[in-house]
């Protein structure tokens, strides 16, 4: 089965008047694949998956997949918090085509890592599409440990782990103990989890940075790591300010200022606050984007 590897866009999910803005989603496809994102993943945490009734989940997803049209594989988020949800909706959003699912932990239960494997593995067993484990115990409460990782490694649909917590050294260790695709989940560290054995990234920075980020993958993986970390300390300002309140709430306004997006989200998330934008903007300059 072919890796995942290089830089994927988690792609937000643009609103207008309270509805998906699917014209915004078109442009923002179109752009990520004109600058040279190597994939797109739809309906993540970035996408406010979270906030979409299940009909807007459904075609946001087939939206992507039909406007990408071959162009860049697509992966579609399909994780709930219990067992039988994930499966019945990773059906259907295998059905529409996508190239892998994104399957967060279950948040909120906490289960325990004899609970994670029982989970993925029902997961996998079911989907016709490859899994990709979303670790993020930064909003699920729940960490997947790398012992953990490599018993998910062993089922064939299991292929790849969107590593989001917070450290390098995770990636290490994940590795030492098997072959799975690792793609960082977390901007400021993927330059230095591709060095410890990551195969790319799922970026949020990539929305409003798509061809730095894809470059900075490809120098990474090519061992060029001098001229990856130029464009790294280049966006490094920005993707802090990426991240000073909730995502996406900074780069849906990051968005809005290119003029490709509205700046709407959905409750409880609000738009970023006045005395932040200055900074986000100053950064973005400092990248080249305004």
């Amino acid at each position: 089965m072919k890796r995942f590897t290089g830089a994927w866009t988690a792609l937000v999910t643009p609103f207008r008047n309270g509805a998906v803005d699917y014209e915004a989603l078109g442009r923002l496809i179109d752009m990520q694949i004109d600058e040279g994102i190597d994939g797109l993943v739809a309906c993540g945490c970035t996408g406010e998956a979270a906030t979409l009734r299940h009909d807007e989940h459904l075609e946001v997803v087939r939206f992507t997949v039909a406007r990408a049209a071959g162009r860049v594989p697509v992966i579609g988020g399909s994780g709930k918090n219990d067992t039988a949800q994930t499966v019945a909706l990773s059906k259907e959003v295998s059905a529409l085509g996508v190239d892998g699912l994104l399957v967060i932990t279950p948040y909120y239960n906490k289960p325990t890592q004899e609970g994670l494997v029982a989970h993925f593995e029902a997961v996998a067993g079911a989907s016709d599409s490859p899994v990709v484990v979303y670790n993020v115990p930064g909003r699920t409460g729940v960490s997947i440990a790398p012992a953990t990782v490599a018993k998910l490694a062993a089922h064939p649909g299991i292929v790849c782990i969107k590593e989001a917590g917070g450290a390098v050294e995770r990636v290490t260790a994940i590795r030492t103990l098997c072959d799975i695709g690792i793609l960082s989940g977390d901007d400021h560290l993927a330059l230095a989890e591709v060095a410890t054995g990551a195969d790319g990234v799922i970026s949020v920075v990539s929305n409003v940075a798509p061809a730095a980020t894809a470059e900075m993958m490809r120098l990474g993986l090519d061992n060029r790591f001098d001229a990856a970390r130029k464009i790294n300390n280049r966006l490094y300002p920005l993707i802090g300010a990426l991240f000073v309140e909730s995502n996406p709430i900074p780069v849906k306004c990051a968005l809005a200022m290119m003029g490709i997006i509205e700046n709407e989200l959905r409750l409880p998330l609000t738009p970023m606050r006045q005395d932040l934008r200055g900074g986000l903007e100053a950064s973005m300059r400092t990248a080249g984007l305004l």
